[in-house]
């Protein structure tokens, strides 16, 4: 295994892959394979989701390929096939109607004669073509025109998202159990009757009792035979991956499940050899073929009624992946007359689609005409059905109401929003909590304890009952009639038997899944277990102040002109150096036009509105926190001119001071005081170093910001706010929304966010440190599965480009859907409704989610900490124990519960 592919000398080549697991069953698996393939040379991580059937690795690939390791893990013992990642050059079409090499032939030679197809290759058996292609000179749809053009039908071949709810719903392996639970019953019910029924009644005991050979009795042989089919048949399901699991020195829980039915078939059919060759008159054989008969029924049993919960715990992530329609009508030409119906996964960006009332949106895009309400509850959580005209943004997977729409398609296929929140939802599955993986690790270790108990269980009793004096003995092996070595034996198995690592391995996987399913259902985008598990021990939340707890949607209140005693706007009057207010005007407008600040864009809307043309802009330079800087051609001449906060004319201290020394500078500061403290942003602009004006741009602020910061202070938490913005404007917002003063932190550049950041959370490390004796820490450490995360987590809710760097260095980065897209990635949880109630729901989800991971785990270590001292015959002395048949149908009911 892991043999080198190239010469070891060679660099490595990290690489990533991800893979379709198929017959895990429990954390043990889960432990085998990370354990297994991650010990080889040249794989450098392995991460595997249980109930996702996901693994993720990283790998030197100089030393392995995808193939390889799926054979790897094949070999460990589980299904695995990879899953390909489509790119915008490489796509797999499905053919029907190929029946021969010539229609093979027809198909490939046809697509290479078609312009931008660089290369195809053509699958008769499995109906499909892969195509390379220079998607600069062509794309999917005019590959499948070609096709079609050679008389052949095609689609894409990419199901990704049909097998994945197969896979999620769990539609194969529901049926292969149910098929196994009841051909095994079919058998268990005769052999249960013939060996616990049958007997005590007279007619049928005599008859059962008869012997066909010297030794072998009719009941013993009739239930030999009809163990067989349910021993070898179904047991095969658990004993090839045990096997190779043994072969790999693993244990899982097909482990127990053999060992426990082999061994109670195999004693009884020792049990008979022994009497056929026993010599001289013997007794009936001690047998119990029920036994093995009735667990693998009940572990069928189990593993069907688990299948079918775990397909409901993604019930939420198979809703949205079903969203997007199969078929959408494009327009054929620039009039918008000729249409045509096609699948939707062909819908390409620029395609101009038509949507009749109550019909699903195919893609994103922006409406060209009509007016409609359409429904966003399932991408957003919104229950209000939103207003749509022309230039609104559409999603894909919405639902139009009663008006026709026609819009552009500006995403499409994996570029849409719905299959970017599946994706991360599917890929939140993955990315494991921490404490999943000390789930792990106890359940890699669980199965090889369990066989070690079972041995002294049957050592122990073996001498309790042949060396003790009798009246020391439990009734159990003073029975008339008892076999004592089969008593021993029969404890053996129900130690084995009733052990259930399942349940500790489907606490984390099976809360995870269904919260963060519900979670993406209300627009609550949880990005892994690790993101949870933070924010469950947030205790500060800080927020940023534009777009965050204001709209973001600023506009000029009032504008101070210097120049002029009152400050009042004249356009046509000079401004500063022989300029008019309307040139300085229309420079502050040109220079902010390069510019993605939202003031800036406020600026420019705002220059538009009064001037009719912009000056051109010869040089412009961004200082981030501060404002800009630009150089403008006008027909005075070059100009310079800085638009920004206080400080970029010298200092907020100097400016004042200036500015009180004239008469026009007094009224200016009061123009500044006044609109500060009605949470107004001012923006000052100089020109060639003179100050020209004060803009103060008033933001609206949000109706649910102060209901939101007053439930995170109910939770507990401390709420802040920093900003970029002045004092003044900072303090008024903050009494605003219930933010006290001293925690507000105003005229933060981008860099000044994350020092802020720092700091506080090395406070409240600190904090927790000293509050945390050495003892409580061990005492913490050691039952991390089941206390409560210490609260000292630090949250950070924001929006723009700005917030990228804070949001990806807080514990918890927490952006909001009317953010930018690097806001998005920088993000651990993504809000897709611009509602800021939203941050305290989607912090009480998951402590909720976490508190049922812990329930779980509680529930799982109590079932066996009660149950395998139960079945080791702890209360035998008191004839309390466990036999096998009811330590299997206990251990089929156990994961379930989870």
């Amino acid at each position: 295994m892991g043999d080198v592919l190239s010469d070891d000398s060679a660099p490595p080549e990290r690489a990533s892959a991800q893979f379709k697991i198929g017959g895990m069953t429990c954390g043990a698996c889960v432990a085998s394979i990370e354990t297994m393939l991650g010990q080889q040379d040249g794989i450098y991580s392995v991460s595997v989701a249980l109930l996702a059937e996901r693994a993720v690795v990283e790998y030197d690939a100089s030393r392995f390929t995808p193939e390889k390791i799926v054979d790897e893990i094949d070999d460990i013992g589980f299904e695995a096939e990879v899953v390909h990642e489509t790119d915008d050059e490489h796509v797999t079409l499905s053919v029907f109607g190929m029946t021969c090499a010539s229609c093979t032939s027809s198909v490939e030679q046809g697509l290479l004669a078609a312009p931008g197809v660089l290369s195809a290759s053509v699958s008769l058996a499995l109906q499909q073509v892969q195509i390379h292609f220079d998607k600069s000179k062509t794309n999917v749809r005019q590959l499948v025109q070609e096709i079609e053009d050679i008389g052949f039908d095609a689609l894409l071949a990419d199901q990704r998202d049909t097998s994945q709810i197969s896979s999620l719903t769990r539609v194969q392996e529901v049926r292969e159990w149910r098929h196994a639970f009841f051909f095994s019953l079919s058998f268990a019910v005769p052999v249960f009757l013939l060996s616990m029924v049958f007997p005590h009644l007279g007619i049928a005991r005599g008859l059962l009792h008869a012997q066909v050979l010297h030794g072998i009795y009719v009941q013993d042989l009739l239930c030999l035979v009809l163990t067989i089919p349910v021993q070898f048949g179904i047991g095969q399901r658990f004993f090839v991956p045990a096997y190779k699991a043994f072969k790999h020195s693993g244990a899982t829980m097909d482990t127990l499940v053999i060992l426990g039915t082999s061994a109670s078939w195999v004693f009884s059919v020792v049990a008979m050899l022994v009497a056929f060759f026993c010599v001289g008159e013997c007794h009936k054989p001690a047998t119990f073929f029920d036994t093995s008969t009735m667990l693998i029924t009940f572990v069928s049993l189990g593993r069907y009624l688990e299948n079918l919960a775990k397909g409901r715990t993604s019930e939420a992530l198979t809703r949205l992946m079903r969203l997007t329609p199969n078929k959408a009508t494009i327009y054929m030409d620039d009039a918008l007359t000729q249409t045509r119906e096609i699948p939707a996964e062909l819908l390409q960006v620029g395609d101009m689609v038509s949507v009749v009332p109550g019909e699903k949106i195919a893609a994103d895009g922006v409406v060209h005409q009509g007016c409609s309400m359409v429904d966003e509850s399932m991408i957003t959580g919104e229950p209000v059905p939103v207003d749509k005209g022309p230039q609104s943004q559409v999603i894909g997977g919405t639902v139009n109401g009663s008006g026709s729409l026609d819009f552009c398609v500006t995403r499409a296929g994996k570029d849409t929003s719905l299959s970017q929140i599946v994706r991360l939802v599917q890929d939140a599955q993955v990315n494991k909590a921490p404490i999943q993986d000390s789930a792990d690790r106890i359940a890699g270790m669980f199965v090889p304890c369990i066989l070690l108990l079972s041995m002294v269980t049957f050592v122990a009793w073996f001498v309790v009952s042949y060396i003790f004096p009798a009246a020391w003995r439990p009734p159990l092996f003073e029975r008339p009639g008892a076999n004592k070595i089969m008593e021993c034996f029969k404890l053996c198995i129900s130690v084995i038997v009733v052990a259930c690592p399942c349940a500790l391995g489907l606490s984390t996987p099976t809360a995870m899944m269904v919260g963060t399913g519900v979670g993406a259902s209300h627009g609550i985008l949880i990005k892994g277990g690790s993101s949870l598990e933070a924010a469950c021990s947030i205790a500060h939340v800080v927020f940023d102040k534009t777009g965050t707890l204001t709209r973001g949607q600023l506009r000029v209140q009032a504008t101070h002109w210097a120049g002029s005693d009152d400050g009042a706007m004249r356009l046509d009057s000079p401004c500063v150096a022989s300029v008019t207010q309307a040139e300085v005007l229309g420079m502050v407008g040109a220079a902010e036009q390069k510019s993605e600040h939202v003031l800036g864009r406020t600026l420019v809307h705002h220059a538009e509105q009064l001037v009719t043309a912009l000056p051109t802009v010869s040089s412009f330079h961004a200082l981030h926190g501060s404002g800009i800087e630009a150089r403008i051609e006008t027909r005075h001449g070059t100009h310079t001119v800085l638009v920004g906060n206080a400080a970029m004319v010298g200092g907020k201290a100097a400016l004042r001071t200036t500015l009180l020394d004239t008469t026009g500078g007094v009224a200016l500061l009061r123009f500044v005081d006044h609109h500060e403290s009605d949470g107004c942003t001012i923006v000052y602009a100089s020109v060639d170093g003179h100050l020209a004006c004060a803009f103060a741009l008033a933001d609206t602020l949000k109706p649910e910001a102060r209901q939101a910061v007053q439930m995170l202070q109910d939770m507990g938490i401390l709420c802040s706010m920093m900003t970029g913005d002045t004092a003044g404007t900072a303090y008024a917002v903050a009494d605003m929304v219930g933010i006290l003063p001293d925690n507000v932190h105003a005229q933060l550049s981008p860099n000044g966010k994350m020092v802020l950041l720092e700091r506080q959370r090395a406070a409240m490390h600190q904090k927790e440190r000293e509050m945390d004796s050495s003892l409580l820490a061990r005492l913490r450490a050691g039952l991390a599965l089941f206390l409560p995360a210490p609260h000292n987590g630090l949250a950070m809710v924001g929006d723009g480009v700005n917030d990228s760097p804070a949001l990806a260095y807080a514990d918890v980065g927490m952006a909001l859907c009317s953010g930018s897209d690097i806001a998005m990635d920088a993000a651990s949880i993504v809000l897709m409704r611009d509602d800021l109630l939203d941050v305290p729901i989607s912090l009480l989800l998951c402590r909720r989610i976490f508190l049922q991971i812990r329930l779980n785990f509680l529930w799982a270590t109590m079932y066996n900490v009660v149950m395998v001292p139960l079945a080791m015959g702890c209360l035998l002395p008191w004839s309390i124990y466990l036999h096998p048949m009811m330590a299997g149908a206990a251990m089929a009911c156990s994961s379930i519960s989870v």
